[in-house]
C-alpha cells in the first residue's frame, strides 16, 4: 500500500487510511487477508483501536511487531527494538480488544539484529505467553537460525504456527517453501516479489514504447482482455450497473431515490 503512495514501508500510512485499503482488499478476494500494522500505531490504547478498525474493515487478522515507532525495514541495519514488556502490554492489549475470537495476531520479532538469535526466542516465548497466535522471527540469517528457533519453540511446548519471511537482497538465504516446511515453519512470506517483478516489467515496457513507439513485441506477456476481464470480473460489474439503472431499483441513474407512486 505504501508503495502505490510512492512512499517507503517504514509506518507512514495512517491507521484510518490502512483500515480503509486493506478493507477494499478483503473484500475484493475469496482468500483470509491479514493486514501489516507495523508497531501498532502507537502505545497498547491504539493497538486496541487498531483490532477494533480492522476487525470492522473485514480482515481476518493483524500482525504486529516490536521495533521503535522509528521502525526501519527488517532487513536493514540499525534497527532498534522496544522494551520486552512494553511489547507484551501491545499484545496483551490486542488480545483484549478483538471481539471475533477467530481475528488473528501475528507477532513479528526483530530482535535477532538487537540481542541475536537467543534473544529472539526468549522474546517469541514472551510473545506467545502474551497470546500471539502466529509467531514470525524477522531476518534470521541461515538455516540453521531457522531451524533452532523453531526447535527452541517446539521445545518450550509451542504449538502456534510459525511464519518465514523469504524477501530479496535481505540477510535471509534463499530457502523453498519445502525447505522451511522441513525447519518447522508452516507459512511463508513473499513480501515484495510480485512489486519487484511488476516494477522491473513496468519499467521495460515503457523504455521500449519511449524508443520505439510500440508495445507490438509485448503482448505475449500481457494478459488478454477477456482474461483481465474474468480477473476483475468485468461481467458481474456491468450486470450490477445495469440493475441499478433499472426503474424499480431504489436509486435512479442521477442518484435520486425513486418515489413511491
Amino acid at each position: 500500500m505504501s508503495a502505490a503512495r510512492g512512499l517507503p514501508d517504514i509506518g507512514l500510512i495512517s491507521l484510518a487510511e490502512m483500515a480503509t485499503e486493506a478493507g477494499i482488499i478483503a473484500r475484493a478476494v475469496a482468500i483470509p487477508a491479514i493486514v501489516d500494522a507495523d508497531t501498532g500505531y502507537g502505545p497498547p490504547s491504539a493497538v486496541m483501536e487498531a483490532v477494533r478498525k480492522f476487525e470492522q474493515a473485514g480482515v481476518a487478522g493483524m500482525q504486529i511487531e516490536d521495533q521503535e515507532a522509528a521502525k526501519k525495514c527488517g532487513h536493514l541495519s540499525g534497527k532498534r527494538i522496544i522494551p520486552l514488556g512494553d511489547m507484551v502490554a501491545k499484545i496483551t492489549a490486542a488480545v483484549d480488544a478483538r471481539r471475533n475470537r477467530d481475528f488473528v495476531i501475528m507477532v513479528r520479532t526483530d530482535a535477532r539484529a538487537v540481542d541475536g538469535l537467543e534473544g529472539a526466542i526468549q522474546r517469541a516465548k514472551a510473545y506467545t505467553e502474551a497470546g500471539a497466535d502466529i509467531l514470525f522471527p524477522e531476518a534470521l540469517v541461515s538455516p540453521e537460525e531457522f531451524g533452532a528457533f523453531s526447535r527452541e519453540i517446539r521445545n518450550a511446548g509451542i504449538r502456534v504456527p510459525l511464519i518465514a519471511n523469504m524477501t530479496e537482497f535481505g540477510r535471509t538465504p534463499y530457502l523453498s517453501v519445502d525447505e522451511f516446511q522441513t525447519l518447522g515453519y508452516q507459512a511463508v512470506l513473499f513480501p515484495v516479489s510480485a512489486l519487484r517483478v511488476a516494477a522491473r516489467a513496468v519499467e521495460k515496457l515503457l523504455s521500449e514504447l519511449k524508443f520505439f513507439g510500440s508495445q507490438r513485441n509485448w503482448l505475449d506477456h500481457m494478459m488478454t482482455r477477456q482474461e483481465l476481464y474474468d480477473l476483475i470480473r468485468y461481467e458481474d460489474g456491468q450486470a450490477s450497473m445495469r440493475r441499478s439503472h433499472e426503474p424499480n431499483h431504489a436509486g435512479t441513474a442521477n442518484g435520486e431515490r425513486s418515489r413511491p407512486s
